[in-house]
């Protein structure tokens, strides 16, 4: 089964003195290193600040830009992962860097049809 583990984060957390963010993403790193040689990562990216939305409203595409003023919390970035049960997954959330600052949602993935 797939679970996607989602860095959820306040805007503020992300506006650290350079050298704490450097060290926060290098100990983000190593936890994806440590996942692939576990054979569980199948992918991991982090995720700017920016953003666009689209919508489409009588067959036209309408986009925004962001980020958007009024978003409390921003998805930081993103590792999906390989597991054998859900157990697994949050284990390995468990040691993700990220939980000392931020929150870990962790998502089983499949269809959006089915409860």
């Amino acid at each position: 089964m797939s679970y996607l583990l989602l860095i959820v984060q306040t805007p503020e957390q992300r506006q650290t003195p350079p050298e704490v963010g450097r060290g926060r993403y290098q100990r983000m790193l190593d936890y994806a290193r440590r996942l692939e040689a576990n054979g569980v990562l199948l992918a991991s990216e982090a995720l700017r600040s920016s953003a666009a939305r689209l919508v489409s409203r009588d067959g036209r595409a309408i986009v925004t830009d962001g980020p958007f003023a009024e978003a409390k919390e921003v998805v930081g970035g993103f590792f999906l992962l390989d597991c054998a049960t859900r157990a697994q997954a949050l284990a390995l959330a468990a040691e993700c860097p990220a939980t000392e600052w931020a929150s870990i949602e962790v998502r089983e993935t499949g269809p959006c049809t089915e409860s």
